[in-house]
């Protein structure tokens, strides 16, 4: 008579623990190169902002006519606004920092200033900006700000942003061109 011929389906106990194995090894060098990609991808997020910020007040320093000043750690760590300077003694770090005095949107009377002031940011994922007040005259050019003079700047300034001991620069050259720097 005829005997069947069953065949075997499934996987052994060796082959199942084998791809366990696999797995978990793969998982465990995965991990730690996720998590690096994902904190750099957030550090690159702040240092983006920072760089954004430079380039919009520069823009709207040549396109409105007025001199404005990028504030890092305004009003505190971790924020970073641009304001128009008004040549007063209003234009001091405290002064100038504080939304409710100068708030945004600003009134939309030209005759009163500041028209130009841009509200305060939050820099993302806990970064801090370690850097000098930059200001952007009407022509385009940049100076470093500090102590309340501006000064205008020798080779190139550097914005340190750093997020858990790891840093990305943004630099501005006196001739305002402004650069993120990939490392």
């Amino acid at each position: 008579m005829f005997s069947v011929l069953r065949s075997e389906r499934g996987f052994s106990l060796a082959e199942i623990m084998l791809t366990v194995a696999v797995a978990g090894t793969l998982m465990a060098v995965a991990v730690p190169i996720m998590q690096d990609v994902s904190a750099s991808a957030k550090l690159g997020e702040a240092a983006r902002l920072v760089e954004r910020e430079l380039q919009d007040a520069r823009l709207r320093a040549v396109s409105s006519n007025r001199t404005l000043r990028v504030r890092a750690n305004c009003p505190g760590t971790g924020f970073i606004r641009t304001v128009e300077v008004l040549g007063t003694a209003a234009d001091s770090p405290t002064g100038r920092c504080s939304s409710s005095a100068y708030p945004y949107p600003p009134d939309l009377d030209l005759i009163t200033l500041p028209n130009y002031d841009g509200p305060v940011r939050v820099i993302p994922n806990s970064a801090t900006v370690t850097a000098p007040d930059i200001q952007f005259l009407p022509d385009g050019t940049a100076q470093v700000v500090a102590a309340g003079v501006a000064t205008t700047i020798s080779g190139e300034r550097t914005l340190t942003i750093t997020r858990r001991s790891v840093s990305r620069t943004v630099t501005v050259n006196a001739a305002g061109k402004i650069r993120l720097v990939i490392q």
